[in-house]
């Protein structure tokens, strides 16, 4: 081995955490040219990542927090609680308005969307892997304005009203799941979910649960189809 071999460190191991082949063979295409870093793995469900994370002990989890089996926010916090020093990017097509502080809240590194391209994926990448937190400079600005109390309440949206678990809930109605599917998709009882779903009618000033429904479906087909 070569002396300049020798001194050039180990490329950082990254887990991707996707339920889109497609997308997963995209990023892995997209680090594998990078001297700096290496795909240990792949999953596509929460349950996977979980496995593999114990098992592969990546540098950092590449994540998106759309998942089949579990939300991604739980994920989050999940990881965090298993490996509190183990960095999580989430990579998103949703909004980043109304999901990015919800992620740093649950314990991930940074947010980006799927359409910023390789070149800004790669840049959040390395700066989440260098310690520090990533997310877009208009994100990083209403972010700031929110702590500092300056950001305008006329602009906020009233989904941000919600907790985490109000606003799985909200997302899932928006998706055309009842009730009983809703609890059984996140481990509630029915009637854990019943006294969310009044909660979430009381904070968006909401009078019943078709005037609830339509609004979450709304929202749901809203977001997707946000650039």
């Amino acid at each position: 081995m070569s002396a300049s071999a020798a001194a050039r460190p180990r490329p950082r191991p990254v887990l991707i955490v996707d339920d889109h082949p497609l997308f997963r063979e995209g990023l892995v295409h997209l680090l594998q040219n990078e001297r700096d870093l290496v795909v240990c793995g792949e999953a596509g469900t929460a349950t996977e990542a979980l496995a593999l994370v114990q098992k592969l002990r990546p540098a950092l989890v590449l994540l998106d927090i759309s998942l089949p089996d579990r939300n991604g926010l739980e994920l989050i916090k999940d990881l965090h609680l298993l490996q509190p020093q183990l960095p999580v990017l989430v990579i998103s097509m949703h909004d980043e308005s109304l999901h990015a502080e919800r992620v740093l809240r649950a314990g991930a590194r940074g947010y980006i969307m799927k359409q910023e391209g390789g070149g800004k994926i790669l840049e959040a990448i390395r700066k989440v892997l260098a310690g520090q937190i990533y997310v877009s400079p208009k994100m990083s600005a209403l972010i700031l304005e929110h702590v500092a109390g300056q950001r305008p309440r006329r602009t906020r949206s009233p989904i941000e009203r919600l907790t985490d678990r109000e606003f799985e809930v909200f997302s899932l109605l928006g998706r055309g799941l009842a009730t009983r599917d809703i609890a059984r998709r996140l481990h509630l009882s029915v009637k854990t979910v019943e006294v969310h779903r009044l909660n979430i009618k009381r904070k968006l000033g909401l009078r019943n649960a078709t005037e609830l429904v339509s609004y979450a479906v709304r929202w749901v087909e809203t977001a997707d189809s946000s650039p």
